[in-house]
C-alpha cells in the first residue's frame, strides 16, 4: 500500500471543493468534527455522512450514506474503524468521487486494493488537516 506523493496531495487539497466526511460526530470533542470544522473553515464545503445524525452538523445536512448524497463529492474523507473501510469502499465506488482519504490511524488493504482496481486515488493513515497544513498556503 502506498500513499500518492506530497505533490499529488497538494493537487488533490487545491482542485477539491467539497469533502463528503463518512463517521463524522456531531460532538464537539471528537477528532472528526474537530477536523472537519478545520477544513470547512479552510475553505471546504463538508458533507457530513451518518446513519445516526439526523438533521445538521456544522451548518450541514446530514446523509445517512454516500449514496444518498446528491452533490458532487470530490474527496471522501473516513473517520471510521479499519474493518468497515471495505464497505464504505463499496458504496464510494457507487459514486462519482474518485478520491478516497482513510484518516490516520486508519488503514485496510482490502479496501485499498478495490479501491484501487476501480481506479481510485487512495490515502489511509494520513491526516486531512495536517497534509492541508503542510502542503497548502
Amino acid at each position: 500500500m502506498q500513499n500518492p506523493s506530497n505533490e499529488e496531495l497538494k493537487k488533490i487539497l487545491e482542485e477539491a471543493k467539497t469533502i463528503a466526511v463518512v463517521g463524522l460526530s456531531a460532538n464537539p470533542e471528537r477528532t472528526s468534527y474537530q477536523i472537519s470544522e478545520a477544513m470547512q473553515k479552510a475553505g471546504y464545503k463538508i458533507i457530513p455522512v451518518n446513519p445516526t445524525i439526523d438533521g445538521k452538523v456544522l451548518g450541514e445536512q446530514a446523509y445517512p450514506s454516500l449514496l444518498d448524497v446528491k452533490e458532487k463529492i470530490d474527496i471522501i474523507n473516513v473517520f471510521r474503524r479499519p474493518e468497515y473501510l471495505p464497505e464504505i469502499a463499496k458504496e464510494a465506488a457507487q459514486t462519482d468521487c474518485r478520491v478516497f482519504w482513510a484518516q490516520q490511524g486508519i488503514v485496510n488493504e482490502e479496501a485499498y486494493h478495490y479501491l484501487k482496481e476501480r481506479d481510485f486515488t487512495v490515502i489511509m493513515d494520513l491526516c486531512i488537516k495536517v497534509v492541508h497544513a503542510v502542503l497548502v498556503k
